[in-house]
This record gives C-alpha cells, structure tokens and sequence, in this order.
C-alpha cells in the first residue's frame, strides 16, 4: 500500500514539474517569501517600515539621484541584530537632501536640495557633530531605483517591505481557513442527519453575506490593525473549504477503507483524521492555493479603503491608494508599480493552483 501511495506522489510530482507556468509560479512565489522575511536586508532604506521620508525630494522619478547628507543623532539606540533583519533599524539619524556643500572654520555648511529651479536654504553644522570629525564619511550619492512617493520615501523599499503584509496574510487567512473549514466540514460530512443540517445552515447564511462587507464588519469590531486584518480575512475564507471536505467525506465514507476501520472498532475521530483527510486533501490544497490569492486581494482592498495595515506600515493595497491619483498627474508609476506587485502575486497563486489541480487529478 505503502508502495503505491509513494508512486502516486512521484507521477503526480512528474506531472507538476512538466507544467512550466506552474513550476514558474513556484518559483516566483519562493522568491517572494524570501524578500518577504528578510525584506530589511533587501531593501535600499533599512529603517522600520522603510519610513525615512524626505519631503524635497517627494515623488521623484525611477532612477533619480542624490547627495545625502547623514548628521548621527546623539542617541544611543540598543538593538539587537536579528531585532534589525527582521523589523528594521530604529534609525535616529537624520538624513538631509543637499545640493552643494563646503567645510569652513570647522563646519559643515550645506545647501537644501530645492527641485524644480528653487534655490535651497543654506545651513551649517558643527564637525563635531560626526564620530573623528569625518563628515565626508556621511555624505553619499544615494539612488533611488523606483523613484520617491509623495512623501519622499524610496519606493523600492516600501515595496520590498510592503511584500511582508500581502504573502504573510495568505499563510494566516489560510491558515485559520483550513482549521474552521476541515473541522465544520468533517463534522458534517461524517455524522450527517442533525449535525450536517445545522453546520450547513451556519455556512449558507456566512455564505450569503458578501465576502468584503463581512471582512469590514469583523474588521471594525476587531479594530483597525495589523493582525486585525489577518483574523478577518481568515474568518471570512473557511465556507469554501467547508463545503469541499463535506462532500469529499460525504463519498469517502461509504468507501470500503472505511468500513473496515470501523469493524475494526476504531473511533470516529480516528477514522476521520487517519484514514479520511488524508485521501481527501488533493481538492483542498487546490482550492488553499486560490484562497491565498483571494487573501492577497482582500487586503489589498481593505487597505486601498483605509481599514488595513495602517501608517507607516508598507502595504502595497495602501500605496496604491496613496498614489493613484497621480496616474493622472504624470506619475503613474507610484500607483503602477504596487499594482503590478499585487496583479503578479494573485496570478502566480493561480497559476500553481491550476498546476495542483491538473497534476492530482487521478482521472489524467
């Protein structure tokens, strides 16, 4: 039995690998949750929430240039490294815009960066203001390879980090999607009669309500927040899971495996989580893989309405927000470039979905 169970993976496994969108969208999806986790060590501002703003230089265009100008704050911050991969720096310093600058009688004088032909205020600084008095040291080019938002925040780094939020909320909402939804779907699909009448009067009135107004309810009864959002989408995605493992259990359980567990006397929670599930789960993780994508797209949602992850963290649903109407001001990109994120994220989620299905599909 053993010996068939490995070789239906393996051809199942074959069939996979010769899908090219599918492995493609592996891949890719990978490489996200890379970028998501060590966002901080990717991305060009490395502060907590990438939040480093720089109002001269507001929505500036991909690949634009700067001298920066670094003055050390004369705090001194504790933390840890692995406090700053994973959350980023708690950064103190002050970063300056400068368009020109020249050392006098031990200081540092400098002029704002002005855009757009406006001459730039000149300031100074003390040379003891920098460790050794090395202030060329603290002045760098700095680029910014997708431009600048409306609030001068490197928009590469926001991206990077607003990964974070739209692949973590997949794991979590799926997460809580699966606990729910086997659950209330192996109890009514098993026991049937009264238990499978009420359960499914249960999922057809949460089915009834449409998905985003549910999530904005529970999301306001939860608060405005991070995990907030999670639970929310979470709650909101177990129907469809329900649904599929009752009429999953409903057809296996007239099988004969099972009958001969039972005249084996084994129990109903037995029979249902070591024999059942496990023959049932090629459905469910088709339908896990389309629900990350319907995650990604609720939060995008919530957050492009003001109920999702909230200033100053990244999201990308929020950036879009915060920029799209700059699609008509000739700046497009600030609102294009999460867009995009999000639109390849959903597609790649439903193309490994479509790879899943067609490669445990037992009929092909």
């Amino acid at each position: 039995m053993s010996s068939k169970s490995k070789s239906l993976k393996q051809l199942a496994l074959q069939k996979f690998k010769k899908n090219f969108w599918g492995v493609f969208s592996l891949c890719f999806i990978v490489l996200v949750g890379l970028i998501s986790v060590f966002a901080y060590v990717f991305a060009p501002d490395n502060s907590q929430h990438a939040n480093q703003m720089h109002l001269a230089i507001h929505s500036k265009q991909p690949g634009f240039k700067v001298t920066m100008l670094t003055i050390p704050s004369q705090l001194e911050v504790q933390q840890s490294v692995v406090d700053k991969i994973f959350f980023g720096r708690k950064n103190t310093d002050t970063e300056i815009p400068i368009s020109e600058y020249k050392i006098e009688n031990q200081e540092l004088i400098y002029k704002e960066y002005a855009s757009n032909g406006l001459e730039g205020a000149e300031k100074s600084v003390k040379l003891n203001r920098f460790p050794n008095n090395e202030v060329l040291e603290f002045i760098k080019d700095k680029k910014f390879l997708f431009g600048t938002d409306k609030y001068g925040r490197d928009l590469l780094s926001r991206v990077l980090v607003g990964a974070r939020i739209s692949f973590f909320i997949g794991f979590v909402a799926v997460f809580i999607s699966l606990v729910i939804g086997i659950l209330m779907g192996s109890l009514a699909g098993y026991f049937s009669g009264k238990v499978d009448t009420v359960i499914m009067w249960f999922i057809n009135v949460t089915w009834s309500i449409p998905t985003l107004l549910l999530v904005i309810a529970i999301t306001l009864a939860l608060g405005k927040g991070f995990w907030q959002v999670f639970i929310a989408v979470g709650l909101t995605m177990w129907v469809e899971v329900a649904r599929v493992v009752r009429g999953q259990i409903i057809s296996a359980k007239e099988m004969q495996y099972v009958t001969a567990a039972r005249a084996l006397g084994y129990n109903d929670f037995r029979i249902i989580t070591k024999h059942i599930l496990p023959n049932i789960m090629a459905p469910v993780i088709v339908i896990s893989a389309a629900n990350f994508a319907a995650a990604i797209l609720i939060e995008s949602g919530l957050s492009f309405l003001g109920i999702g992850a909230q200033s100053p963290m990244a999201s990308w649903g929020a950036m879009v927000k915060d920029h799209y109407n700059y699609i008509i001001l000739g700046k497009p990109y600030l609102a294009i470039i999460p867009g995009l994120c999000i639109m390849s994220l959903v597609m790649a989620f439903m193309l490994i979905g479509n790879a899943l299905r067609d490669a445990l599909d037992v009929k092909t």
